[in-house]
């Protein structure tokens, strides 16, 4: 398998592969820590240099990890971070991003985003991000579980339209954006970042993904990754702990998927037909 990981550019010219690391879940027992840090530090040795992770996940504890895993090698990490809504206000964004970079032990993320829409304006949040940026504190940012309506709002906002990336939920059982949402992205260039990929492990007993994966020698979750990542534009963010896993995870971002792969993985998840209210987790 190819050694490289295929990358993509962002708006702003910067360019990430599509292939990076979540932490949704880490930081949560302490007993995990040292294997979380392994995970994420071997990912960054294997190419997967973008690494996911919000104020939001285990209270600050997730950012610790990344701190941790990329202490001493920071500029080789694409740093992705997330705010909560109800920090997202002009002032609280500044407070909430600065104590994300404390727990990250950094200067800068390089791409901030809202985590989901709450009470606070869009033009507020903006504002908030601006001031982050002119300070040097981010270097972009973007949005998180924004559906089609909520984008084109954003976008009509003084500055939302330099955008760099919508983070949703996207995998084989979680089609919905395919119809609408992803379209929209593609006309403006925009990258989508897929969470969840494999759907937390609950369609890797599907027979049809066995089925796939015993034709290529693979795993069932290889195939449903590789699946996400043969669309174009789209980002996938893992998330592994076992080395073995990180590394299965690296070798499905050079797995080529056959048309009659794909067609039966279709049959057994079929794309929508209609518009799909944006799924969340």
């Amino acid at each position: 398998m190819s050694q490289i990981i295929r990358d993509i550019e962002l708006p702003d010219g910067r360019r990430v592969p599509v292939l990076g690391q979540g932490t949704w879940f880490m930081g949560e027992k302490a007993s995990r820590r040292s294997d979380e840090v392994k995970a994420l530090r071997h990912g960054l040795a294997l190419g997967m240099t973008l690494i996911d992770t919000a104020e939001m996940y285990a209270d600050g504890g997730a950012e610790e990890i990344v701190g941790e895993a990329i202490r001493g090698q920071r500029d080789t990490a694409f740093l992705v971070g997330k705010v909560l809504p109800s920090n997202a206000s002009r002032t609280g964004v500044v407070r909430a991003c600065e104590g994300s970079l404390r727990r990250l032990g950094t200067d800068r993320i390089d791409l901030y985003l809202l985590h989901w829409r709450g009470g606070v304006p869009f033009e507020d949040t903006l504002e908030g991000f601006e001031r982050l940026r002119r300070a040097g504190k981010i270097r972009a940012f973007g949005v998180s579980n924004l559906d089609v309506d909520d984008l084109e709002e954003w976008v009509s906002r003084p500055g939302g339209s330099d955008l760099a990336t919508n983070q949703v939920l996207y995998n084989l059982s979680r089609r919905g954006i395919e119809f609408d949402l992803l379209p929209w992205c593609r006309k403006r260039r925009l990258p989508v970042m897929a969470y969840s990929p494999i759907e937390q492990g609950r369609i890797l007993d599907d027979g049809t993904l066995g089925l796939v994966a015993r034709r290529h020698g693979v795993s069932p979750a290889q195939v449903a990754l590789a699946w996400v990542l043969r669309q174009p534009g789209v980002i996938a963010i893992p998330k592994a702990v076992g080395l073995d896993h990180v590394s299965q995870n690296r070798d499905a971002a050079s797995l080529d998927l056959t048309e009659d792969d794909l067609s039966d993985l279709d049959r057994a998840f079929p794309p929508p037909g209609r518009r799909v209210r944006l799924e969340m987790l």
